[in-house]
Protein backbone atom coordinates (compact mmCIF):
# COMPACT_ATOMS: atom_id res chain seq x y z
CA UNK A 1 0.00 0.00 0.00
CA UNK A 2 0.85 3.55 -0.53
CA UNK A 3 2.43 5.93 1.98
CA UNK A 4 2.26 9.13 3.41
CA UNK A 5 5.16 12.09 2.04
CA UNK A 6 6.78 13.64 4.96
CA UNK A 7 8.41 17.11 4.56
CA UNK A 8 11.81 17.31 6.23
CA UNK A 9 11.13 18.50 9.53
CA UNK A 10 7.78 16.49 10.19
CA UNK A 11 8.94 12.93 9.74
CA UNK A 12 7.01 10.71 12.61
CA UNK A 13 8.77 9.79 15.47
CA UNK A 14 11.25 13.48 15.04
CA UNK A 15 7.96 15.48 15.92
CA UNK A 16 6.73 16.72 19.11
CA UNK A 17 2.95 15.00 18.26
CA UNK A 18 1.77 12.07 16.08
CA UNK A 19 -1.58 11.03 14.86
CA UNK A 20 -2.60 8.57 12.51
CA UNK A 21 -6.10 6.89 11.46
CA UNK A 22 -6.98 4.67 8.53
CA UNK A 23 -10.43 3.13 7.22
CA UNK A 24 -10.91 0.50 4.47
CA UNK A 25 -14.55 0.99 2.87
CA UNK A 26 -16.42 -1.10 0.86
CA UNK A 27 -18.50 0.22 -2.00
CA UNK A 28 -17.10 3.53 -2.15
CA UNK A 29 -14.22 4.82 -4.54
CA UNK A 30 -11.51 7.29 -4.68
CA UNK A 31 -13.57 9.30 -6.77
CA UNK A 32 -16.70 9.06 -4.45
CA UNK A 33 -14.80 10.36 -1.42
CA UNK A 34 -12.33 13.04 -3.37
CA UNK A 35 -14.85 15.76 -3.62
CA UNK A 36 -15.74 15.83 0.09
CA UNK A 37 -11.99 16.19 1.34
CA UNK A 38 -11.16 18.37 -1.48
CA UNK A 39 -14.47 21.08 -0.57
CA UNK A 40 -13.15 22.46 2.12
CA UNK A 41 -17.03 24.51 2.19
CA UNK A 42 -18.22 20.92 2.69
CA UNK A 43 -16.22 19.84 5.85
CA UNK A 44 -18.21 21.36 8.57
CA UNK A 45 -21.55 19.27 6.96
CA UNK A 46 -19.74 16.27 8.32
CA UNK A 47 -16.95 16.82 10.52
CA UNK A 48 -18.03 19.32 13.53
CA UNK A 49 -14.29 20.23 15.25
CA UNK A 50 -14.16 22.54 11.94
CA UNK A 51 -15.48 26.30 11.45
CA UNK A 52 -14.85 29.03 9.61
CA UNK A 53 -13.11 28.20 6.62
CA UNK A 54 -12.29 30.98 4.31
CA UNK A 55 -9.51 31.49 1.33
CA UNK A 56 -6.85 33.93 0.14
CA UNK A 57 -5.88 34.96 -3.12
CA UNK A 58 -9.31 34.72 -4.38
CA UNK A 59 -8.95 30.97 -4.49
CA UNK A 60 -11.46 28.21 -3.85
CA UNK A 61 -13.97 26.85 -3.48
CA UNK A 62 -11.52 23.74 -3.84
CA UNK A 63 -7.95 23.01 -2.94
CA UNK A 64 -5.03 22.89 -5.08
CA UNK A 65 -1.74 22.92 -5.29
CA UNK A 66 -0.42 26.15 -3.63
CA UNK A 67 -3.87 27.09 -2.33
CA UNK A 68 -3.65 29.32 0.56
CA UNK A 69 -6.76 29.16 3.48
CA UNK A 70 -7.60 29.28 6.87
CA UNK A 71 -10.37 27.38 8.97
CA UNK A 72 -10.13 26.86 13.05
CA UNK A 73 -10.17 22.99 14.88
CA UNK A 74 -9.45 21.86 18.29
CA UNK A 75 -9.91 25.57 19.45
CA UNK A 76 -6.97 26.56 17.13
CA UNK A 77 -7.14 29.39 14.34
CA UNK A 78 -5.27 27.34 11.56
CA UNK A 79 -3.51 29.25 8.36
CA UNK A 80 -2.84 26.90 5.78
CA UNK A 81 -1.31 26.12 2.45
CA UNK A 82 -1.44 23.11 -0.18
CA UNK A 83 1.64 21.45 -0.06
CA UNK A 84 0.72 18.30 -2.03
CA UNK A 85 -2.46 17.53 -4.56
CA UNK A 86 -2.65 14.76 -6.57
CA UNK A 87 -6.45 14.36 -7.59
CA UNK A 88 -7.83 11.00 -8.72
CA UNK A 89 -6.56 8.99 -11.52
CA UNK A 90 -6.54 5.34 -12.31
CA UNK A 91 -4.19 3.54 -10.60
CA UNK A 92 -2.86 5.82 -8.44
CA UNK A 93 -3.66 7.48 -5.00
CA UNK A 94 -4.78 10.96 -4.47
CA UNK A 95 -3.00 12.62 -1.91
CA UNK A 96 -4.17 16.63 -0.29
CA UNK A 97 -1.60 17.38 2.54
CA UNK A 98 -1.35 21.36 3.81
CA UNK A 99 1.03 22.85 6.31
CA UNK A 100 -0.71 24.54 9.05
CA UNK A 101 0.46 27.12 11.86
CA UNK A 102 -1.21 28.60 14.42
CA UNK A 103 0.54 31.41 16.45
CA UNK A 104 3.61 34.10 15.09
CA UNK A 105 6.77 32.59 14.08
CA UNK A 106 9.01 31.88 16.99
CA UNK A 107 6.12 32.59 19.70
CA UNK A 108 5.92 29.68 22.76
CA UNK A 109 2.70 28.82 21.92
CA UNK A 110 3.39 28.36 18.08
CA UNK A 111 2.12 25.29 16.54
CA UNK A 112 3.35 23.73 13.08
CA UNK A 113 1.84 20.95 11.60
CA UNK A 114 1.71 19.06 8.10
CA UNK A 115 -1.51 16.97 7.96
CA UNK A 116 -2.07 14.38 4.77
CA UNK A 117 -4.58 12.32 3.15
CA UNK A 118 -3.98 9.53 1.12
CA UNK A 119 -7.15 7.68 -0.78
CA UNK A 120 -6.37 4.86 -2.53
CA UNK A 121 -8.59 2.37 -4.86
CA UNK A 122 -8.17 -1.33 -3.36
CA UNK A 123 -9.53 -4.70 -4.45
CA UNK A 124 -12.69 -5.55 -4.27
CA UNK A 125 -14.58 -2.19 -4.49
CA UNK A 126 -12.49 -1.03 -1.50
CA UNK A 127 -10.86 2.57 -1.30
CA UNK A 128 -8.72 3.22 1.75
CA UNK A 129 -8.40 6.32 3.42
CA UNK A 130 -5.26 7.10 5.37
CA UNK A 131 -5.16 10.64 7.28
CA UNK A 132 -1.99 11.49 9.22
CA UNK A 133 0.09 14.25 10.58
CA UNK A 134 2.69 15.48 12.66
CA UNK A 135 3.04 18.67 14.60
CA UNK A 136 5.62 20.58 16.47
CA UNK A 137 5.52 23.64 19.10
CA UNK A 138 4.45 23.46 22.64
CA UNK A 139 0.73 23.21 22.03
CA UNK A 140 1.80 19.96 20.33
CA UNK A 141 3.58 18.63 23.23
CA UNK A 142 0.79 18.96 25.26
CA UNK A 143 -1.82 17.06 22.77
CA UNK A 144 0.68 14.37 22.81
CA UNK A 145 -0.05 13.84 26.51
CA UNK A 146 -3.32 14.54 26.58
CA UNK A 147 -5.54 10.85 27.35
CA UNK A 148 -7.72 10.51 25.59
CA UNK A 149 -6.15 11.54 22.85
CA UNK A 150 -7.84 14.22 21.03
CA UNK A 151 -5.83 14.18 17.93
CA UNK A 152 -6.42 10.66 17.04
CA UNK A 153 -9.93 10.86 18.52
CA UNK A 154 -10.65 14.14 16.36
CA UNK A 155 -9.54 12.96 12.77
CA UNK A 156 -11.27 9.27 13.29
CA UNK A 157 -14.57 11.54 13.82
CA UNK A 158 -13.68 13.11 10.72
CA UNK A 159 -12.46 9.90 8.66
CA UNK A 160 -16.56 8.57 9.96
CA UNK A 161 -18.25 11.69 8.81
CA UNK A 162 -16.24 12.05 5.30
CA UNK A 163 -17.04 8.25 4.62
CA UNK A 164 -21.00 9.05 5.73
CA UNK A 165 -21.02 12.02 3.24
CA UNK A 166 -19.79 9.97 1.04
CA UNK A 167 -22.56 7.12 1.04
CA UNK A 168 -25.34 9.62 1.37
CA UNK A 169 -23.79 11.34 -1.88
CA UNK A 170 -23.57 8.13 -3.68
CA UNK A 171 -27.11 6.44 -2.92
Amino acid sequence: MSDILWPAGYVPGFTDNYCSNEVIIATLTTEDIWPFLNTPARWPGYYRNCADIRFYDAAGPDLALGTRFFFSTFGFPVEARVVEHVAPVKGQPARIAWHGWSGEDGAADRLDVHHAWLIEDLSENRVRILTQETQNGAPARQLARTIPNPMINGHQEWLDGLVAAARTAKQ
